[in-house]
């Protein structure tokens, strides 16, 4: 397994951007499928993006395809996730995650086994 850091939340005005950094610890990083998931209150924690682990293959939910983009720097082992034109129903905690590479990108949160600890991404209207 890896470690997980999550960073970049914060508070935003509709239309606005943020850029989360997830950094990740474990020499078997380029090994992982990453994705970002959030959470609102009282919802169950939702997919919004996976990317592959050469990078070559992304995964976007419907409601961010667009709007979202991510990307990862195996050389740095950070997974980063620039989001613009923000909504205030992004408002959400965001969760970095790692999975192993059985697919190109993983949706499901089960299949992935690590977790960070969140950031909040909170987008006012």
């Amino acid at each position: 397994q890896v470690q997980l850091v999550e960073s970049g939340g914060g508070l935003v005005q509709a239309g606005g951007s943020l850029r989360l950094s997830c950094a990740v610890s474990g020499r078997t990083y380029s090994t992982y499928v990453m994705g970002w998931f959030r959470q609102a209150p009282g919802k169950e924690r939702e997919v919004v993006s996976s990317i592959s682990r050469n990078g070559e293959n992304t995964y976007y939910a419907d409601s961010v395809k667009g709007r979202f983009t991510i990307s990862r720097g195996n050389a740095k082992n950070t997974v980063d996730l620039q989001m613009n034109s923000l909504k205030p129903e992004d408002t959400a905690v965001y969760y970095c995650a790692a999975g192993p590479g059985f697919r190109p990108v993983l949706t499901n949160p089960g299949d992935f086994n690590s977790w960070g600890k969140g950031t909040q991404v909170t987008v006012s209207s």
